[in-house]
C-alpha cells in the first residue's frame, strides 16, 4: 500500500509535536513519526474520539499494551482530521497465531463490560459489509464460488456479542520483556472468540501456522462457527479474488470446513 501524504505543519502544531515527519512500514501506510508521537488521518471522527476515550481509560495490565492516545494542544483527541498516540515498541510476528490469540483474550476481558457504540450501526466500508454478511444481517453477497460453501454452513451461535479487536494478527506487537502491544484497533461487536478465528484463519492463510491451530483453540465457544464466519468476513471483503488469493484461501476453507 502506497504511503499516504505526510501531516502538515498545522498538523504537527496541533498535537506540539516538533520533529520532522518520517513514515512508519506497516499497516495501511498512513502513520507517520514525529519523535516519541505517531500520527495518522483520523478517518471517522465519532469511531476515532469513542476509541481515544476507551484507549485512555483502560487501566494498565501485565496481559496486554496499548498505544495511548495523544489529545491535540486544544483537549480533542482528533486536530484537521488527524489523530495522535504514544509510539510503541515491538514487531508483528504472524509465526506467533497463539500469543497473538492469548493477548487478544485479555485485551477482549478489559473491554467486555463496554456497550456497544452507535456508530458500528452506520459504518460503510468493504469490511462492514463483510461482517454483516457473515453474521446474516445482509444478503447481497459477492460473486466469489468460495464464498458459497461457507455461507450455507452457517448456523445459530450463542457466544454473546462485545467490542472485539477484527485484526490482530499483523496488530499485535512483541518485544522481548514487555506485553504484547495492541494497535490499530478496528472495533466491531462479535463474540470475542471470532477475533480469535480471524488469527487463526489469517495464520492458516500466510502457512505461518498448521492444522493444529484449530485444534489447540476448539475448547472456545462455537469455534467452528466462528472460524466460518471469519472467513465469510475476509474473503467477502475483497468483494473478488485473484487467483494468488483464491490459492491462499482454497486450503483454510477446506481445512475449516472438514472441522467438526
Amino acid at each position: 500500500m502506497s504511503q499516504s501524504l505526510a501531516p502538515s505543519a498545522r498538523v504537527l502544531t496541533a498535537f506540539g509535536a516538533t520533529e520532522e515527519p518520517v513514515p512508519l512500514p506497516g499497516g495501511r501506510g498512513s502513520a507517520w513519526r514525529s519523535g516519541p508521537l505517531v500520527l495518522e488521518p483520523a478517518e471517522a471522527a465519532p469511531e476515532t474520539v469513542w476509541r481515544a476515550g476507551v484507549l485512555h481509560h483502560l487501566p494498565q495490565t501485565p496481559g496486554f499494551r496499548v498505544a495511548r492516545p495523544v489529545p491535540a494542544v486544544d483537549g480533542g483527541w482528533t486536530a484537521h482530521g488527524w489523530e495522535a498516540s504514544r509510539l510503541i515498541v515491538g514487531s508483528a510476528d504472524p509465526d506467533r497465531a497463539d500469543d497473538v490469540i492469548r493477548a487478544g483474550e485479555a485485551f477482549h476481558a478489559a473491554l467486555r463490560d463496554l456497550p456497544r457504540p452507535r456508530f458500528l450501526g452506520i459504518r460503510d466500508t468493504p469490511w462492514s459489509r463483510a461482517d454483516r454478511l457473515a453474521w446474516q444481517e445482509i444478503d447481497a453477497a459477492p460473486d466469489v464460488p468460495l464464498l458459497k460453501p461457507l455461507l450455507a454452513a452457517r448456523r445459530p451461535v450463542d457466544a454473546p456479542a462485545q467490542i472485539v479487536h477484527g485484526d490482530l494478527l499483523a496488530h499485535v506487537l512483541f518485544e522481548p520483556g514487555l506485553p504484547p502491544a495492541i494497535t490499530d484497533w478496528r472495533p466491531y461487536w462479535r463474540p470475542a472468540a471470532w477475533a480469535s478465528a480471524i488469527v487463526a484463519v489469517d495464520a492458516l492463510r500466510r502457512s505461518a501456522a498448521d492444522s493444529a491451530l484449530l485444534e489447540r483453540w476448539s475448547r472456545l465457544p462455537d469455534w467452528r462457527q466462528l472460524l466460518v464466519r471469519a472467513l465469510i468476513f475476509r474473503i467477502a471483503a475483497h468483494e473478488s479474488l485473484d487467483e494468488t488469493a483464491e490459492s491462499e484461501y482454497s486450503p483454510v476453507v477446506d481445512l475449516v470446513l472438514a472441522t467438526g
